[in-house]
């Protein structure tokens, strides 16, 4: 029987499964499109209701947060004796940061959850392109 083996019991050992878990980016897959009006981020957090996550805009409006917390299963007289066998899910904090692009509307972000997808919508403003000036040159006089 191998060393990984004895340590890992039946348990395939799977290094990146194991990554996975522990990386909050990997663990809260989401999704950035842009469309004409607005940009719209899609999070999958299976299991989690909207009161378990939260959504801010920080940094003076620069940054979108989705943040929240997977609890572990709560010990109870039910299932006081259950013995784990073999746990993936990934539990605990998660943090998840972009930095939104100029047109951004942080003042009208939206957020809708359903089904564990969580959806936040920012709408786009029009970014007004500096208007060209021309600048009329003056003839100095008495200098010829």
């Amino acid at each position: 029987m191998s060393l990984i083996s004895q340590l890992c019991g039946d348990e395939i050992f799977d290094p990146f499964l194991s990554m996975i878990n522990k990386c909050p980016v990997l663990n809260t897959p989401t999704d950035w499109k842009e469309t004409p009006d607005a940009h719209i981020f899609v999070s999958d957090l299976p299991g989690l209701k909207k009161e378990q996550v939260t959504v801010e805009v920080v940094d003076e409006g620069k940054v979108l947060q989705i943040s929240g917390d997977r609890k572990n299963e709560e010990i109870s007289e039910d299932n006081k004796n259950d013995k784990w066998h073999h746990v993936e899910r990934c539990r605990g904090k998660f943090l998840r940061r972009f930095r939104l692009p100029g047109n951004a509307k942080s003042d009208e972000v939206k957020a809708s959850m359903e089904n564990g997808v969580l959806v936040v919508t920012v709408p786009k403003q029009e970014i007004k392109k500096p208007e060209k000036k021309v600048i009329e040159i003056e003839e100095i006089k008495g200098s010829e």
